[in-house]
């Protein structure tokens, strides 16, 4: 009878560890299961995280770029504008300073020589005052014998350099003012600049 009982004891305890092993591989399957998951939903999650700020990074790459490349642009075309600006201002001071009245003379003779020569009436001519006052003491008198015509001289203050010239008592005129012939040299000039600068941003 004791025997069967310790039989039975040990029946049971043996059963009962059975149960305590299974129940602990279960328990550790379930835990293993549990973090293969949890490592699995990390990792996914750490790829998800790292292709949005890779992503975020190629947009930023892409916005930095495109600012550059406008940047860039903005640039070249301010400094085009400011080098067309200052050859303008380089044209309009050299055209002014070769305007003298010796000089203006001479293109008066030449173009009241070859316009008006079997032309009668007054000749009206526009300059700036000082100009005008020493055209008419040294060189009108020399001008009316020239084209044997009257010449009046007419002081204007729009004028800087150069002269207006009419041939028809002011109804229609001929513009050689400083601005009007750095414009017309301008317009020569600023394609050859802009060949030039275009031929500098391709190196």
């Amino acid at each position: 009878m004791a025997e069967d009982v310790r039989d039975l004891i040990e029946k049971i305890r043996e059963e009962g560890i059975r149960a305590a092993d299974e129940r602990a591989r279960e328990i550790e399957a379930h835990a293993r299961k549990n973090a293969e998951e949890i490592v699995a939903s990390a990792r996914l999650e750490a790829e998800r995280i790292l292709s949005e700020a890779q992503e975020r990074v190629r947009r930023e790459e892409e916005r930095e770029k495109a600012f550059l490349i406008q940047a860039g642009r903005d640039l070249l075309l301010s400094l085009r504008n400011e080098i067309s600006a200052m050859l303008e201002r380089i044209i309009l001071m050299d055209v002014r300073d070769s305007l003298t009245p010796d000089t203006l003379f001479r293109l008066l003779s030449a173009i009241v020589t070859q316009c008006c020569a079997d032309e009668n009436g007054s000749i009206e001519i526009e300059m700036k005052r000082e100009d005008l006052e020493v055209f008419e003491k040294s060189y009108l008198s020399r001008l009316r014998d020239q084209t044997k015509r009257e010449v009046a001289l007419r002081p204007s203050d729009k004028i800087s350099g150069g002269f207006i010239i009419s041939f028809d008592s002011g109804r229609s005129c001929f513009d050689f003012s400083d601005k009007s012939l750095a414009e017309y040299i301008g317009v020569y000039l600023k394609p050859k600049l802009h060949a030039i600068l275009q031929e500098a941003t391709r190196e």
